[in-house]
């Protein structure tokens, strides 16, 4: 008899052929209020995802449960410490996505330096045939800072030194023998950054982090990068800068309410957006999803888990 998976959010289907070939999966929202409470002390594992909420209610309505494999580096939406206090551990699928999203955050920024995208639409709307599309901005040689230096932050860093960019950087504390400038404030870091890219974490204590202030320090030339978390940006304040003229531009893989786009986002030649798909290559899922696999295979064989969170080591 096989063991039962409660699947609690979308994953990649991918994922989920991998693991129907050993293990029944039911998904949350698929069952009855009866269904569940019945099911409910069977389920010793349950899918998540980085994107998704799980809080300490649901954890307590499974009394059983050992693991939440989450899907994604990403896991702002679990309350990990109630995880850990009712005996549950959480894993992610950390490392394997950083190249992915280091490269999109590189992409971003010279993608809005050089307002490609607007660049096309000015093709496409043959304004091509009358005038020139105006003169952009450098990324070469031009000062980059980076608000969050983990791997994905080291990772962008390591591809902006080939570009000759100045990089400076904050985090919650100076890290040693780190060659880049350290600010002790965001504020700062931006005022002295032509490019600010957003590599923090989400939660709570990160919202809204960059406001109206850092963005009017980053100014009317510089240009916001965001491929963490939507909510670390104030995206009403990122609207009133664009319309201000006050910040030159912006790059965004991550948004405050996805998958909705704030209008004031939309149709802006000096703004470049993505549906957030940093880590969506075939190579970096193939890689999540074994390590999810490979987390849910330990757990059910009393093995130590390969990826756990900080919080559940």
């Amino acid at each position: 008899m096989k063991q039962k998976i409660l699947q609690q959010f979308d994953v990649p289907e991918m994922l989920l052929e991998q693991l129907n070939q050993r293990y029944d999966i039911y998904r949350y929202d698929s069952l009855t209020p009866e269904e569940f409470t019945a099911l409910a002390p069977e389920f010793r594992v349950a899918l998540s995802s980085g994107e998704a909420t799980v809080t300490r209610e649901f954890f307590r309505s499974l009394p059983n449960l050992t693991l939440l494999a989450v899907f994604g580096v990403g896991y702002d939406g679990v309350d990990a410490l109630a995880a850990r206090e009712l005996g549950v551990k959480v894993t992610h699928t950390p490392d394997v996505l950083t190249d992915d999203v280091a490269d999109l955050a590189m992409g971003l920024m010279i993608s809005a330096s050089r307002q490609i995208p607007g660049a096309q639409r000015f093709i496409e709307r043959g304004g091509w045939q009358n005038n020139l599309y105006p003169w952009t901005r450098r990324v070469s040689g031009s000062r980059l800072g980076i608000f969050g230096l983990g791997r994905i932050g080291h990772a962008i860093a390591k591809r902006a030194a080939a570009f000759d960019m100045h990089i400076a950087y904050t985090d919650r504390q100076r890290q040693e023998g780190v060659p880049f400038t350290w600010h002790d404030s965001l504020a700062k870091l931006a005022a002295d950054s032509d490019y600010l890219v957003v590599c923090a974490p989400g939660g709570a204590g990160n919202r809204h982090l960059v406001d109206r202030g850092v963005m009017d320090a980053l100014g009317a030339e510089g240009i916001l990068i965001n491929i963490s978390r939507g909510s670390v940006v104030d995206e009403q304040a990122l609207i009133q800068a664009l319309e201000a003229g006050t910040l030159g531009g912006a790059a965004l893989d991550v948004y405050e309410n996805e998958p909705h786009v704030s209008g004031g986002l939309l149709e802006r030649d000096n703004v470049v957006l993505t549906p957030h798909m940093g880590s969506a290559t075939w190579s970096t899922r193939r890689a999540m999803t074994q390590l999810v696999v490979d987390n849910v295979d330990a757990c059910f064989a009393g093995r130590p888990l390969p990826t756990p969170v900080p919080e559940c080591r």
